[in-house]
């Protein structure tokens, strides 16, 4: 069989990545990465991070915001028009954006409405990767699934794609809750970037999914048959969510994190349920970890007469969460649908007993180590915290099976193991296929 010399050097050098006996060379692209913007941004960190303690080399290339990496990562800027961080987007039309095909097409479809951000950075990763190919041994988008993907392993770099969870559920459940048929179609026109990530989805291969739940659902939403998939769960950053056994948790306190905005984080729900806790539990606290706009939220609490008792708070690091935890006598995830479930997963991790829904994931994030409730049923949740509320022993073992659980099961260094395996594998299937190019070619 003869052995090409132009993937990413020499055919020794290739065997040596395929068979780990050299560090592998990996670019990891995401379209927004800051944490705050959600968990596509976490998993972007702490997978680097997790893998170059592997001792490979990456490097992430993003638009803005930018991560928060390792200082062990290298960070490849790829400016975009940022327009959600501009005060009037409409205005910001001038001589430079409409001269550049991308930048004008980014204003233009930011404000009719779309979201393009996916598709113009994968357009700009293409332009910038033409010349740069060999500088890795393989690609892991960050749930991009933009049209530029596809470019760049036409190029000739093995690409690995990971997806959190389908947006389709996103869709579907804002679009169910807009109250107006125009506010459906706005939402409809924002989420039609689902069309490309379906596309680009079906044509990759292999796919990484965090977890079963989520393979059934990009199976059933994106027609990407099961065999191309991969589950892969996550770890949680059990080092950073650790117990804090010397602060002394508050007797009646219920800790959130979830979007006050996004009807697929469910808060609605634990808010009705809440109303009806304090009728027994009159000096029953609620924390919520998140900003609260206007919107059903913030009507649902006025409506009942609560906006008061609930306490909403943003802008916190790792360790504020942390102490937030340790003084919360119970952690609730209300979720109506997760790809995975970090804020579960760190309550665990930090030693506090958990009532989570069954949306989505949150079963296998959880196991057996919390009370699992149905999605979208207040007095379900109601029922389950009370329970926890009047059981002290209760709450003492589930905290302790909490920490355990994720020891056993969710580690980021389980997770980068998992992954590298997987570039690996991929690297050696797109080597064979260009081999078998190659001797046709002969």
């Amino acid at each position: 069989m003869k052995t090409p010399s132009n993937i990413n050097g020499t055919s020794k050098d290739l065997i040596s990545a395929i068979n780990g006996d050299r560090p592998l060379k990996i670019l990891l692209p995401s379209y927004r990465s800051k944490p705050h913007t959600g968990g596509q941004g976490i998993y972007m960190r702490l997978i680097s991070k997790a893998i170059v303690d592997l001792g490979h080399e990456v490097d992430v290339i993003s638009g803005p915001p930018y991560p928060y990496l390792d200082q062990r990562v290298g960070l490849i800027e790829l400016p975009s028009l940022d327009m959600y961080a501009r005060d009037n987007p409409l205005t910001c039309l001038n001589k430079d954006i409409m001269s550049n095909r991308i930048d004008l097409f980014e204003w233009w479809s930011h404000n009719w409405g779309g979201f393009p951000e996916p598709y113009t950075f994968g357009e700009r990763l293409k332009n910038y990767m033409k010349t740069r190919i060999s500088d890795y041994d393989i690609m892991h988008d960050n749930q991009t699934l933009c049209y530029g993907m596809l470019e760049v392993r036409n190029m000739g770099l093995p690409v690995v794609g990971t997806i959190h969870h389908p947006i389709t559920k996103d869709r579907h459940i804002e679009i169910t809750h807009a109250k107006s048929l125009f506010l459906k179609l706005l939402k409809w026109r924002w989420y039609s970037f689902l069309n490309m990530q379906i596309r680009v989805a079906r044509q990759l291969d292999p796919l990484i999914v965090v977890s079963d739940s989520t393979k059934r659902d990009v199976h059933k939403d994106f027609g990407v048959p099961m065999e191309r998939m991969q589950r892969i769960h996550h770890g949680i950053n059990h080092e950073a969510f650790s117990p804090m056994p010397e602060i002394k948790r508050k007797p009646n306190r219920l800790m959130a994190t979830a979007s006050a905005d996004v009807p697929l984080k469910g808060l609605i729900y634990l808010i009705r349920a809440y109303a009806e806790l304090l009728k027994e539990f009159p000096d029953l606290e609620l924390v919520v970890v998140g900003s609260l706009r206007e919107g059903p939220t913030m009507q649902e609490l006025e409506k009942r007469g609560i906006h008061d008792r609930v306490q909403f708070i943003s802008g916190l690091d790792e360790e504020d969460i942390r102490k937030l935890y340790a003084e919360a006598t119970i952690a609730v995830s209300p979720s109506v649908y997760e790809g995975f479930g970090f804020p579960a997963g760190e309550a665990l991790s930090c030693g506090v007993p958990l009532v989570s829904t069954d949306g989505g994931s949150l079963p296998e994030v959880v196991g057996d180590a919390g009370i699992i409730v149905p999605h979208s049923n207040p007095p379900a949740l109601a029922q389950a915290i009370a329970d926890l509320l009047n059981n002290p022993d209760k709450r003492d073992a589930l905290s302790v099976k909490g920490r355990k659980h994720i020891l056993e099961n969710f580690t980021w260094s389980r997770c980068a193991q998992e992954v590298v395996d997987m570039y690996r594998a991929t690297i050696a299937k797109n080597a064979n296929i260009q081999l078998t190019n190659a001797d046709n070619s002969t």
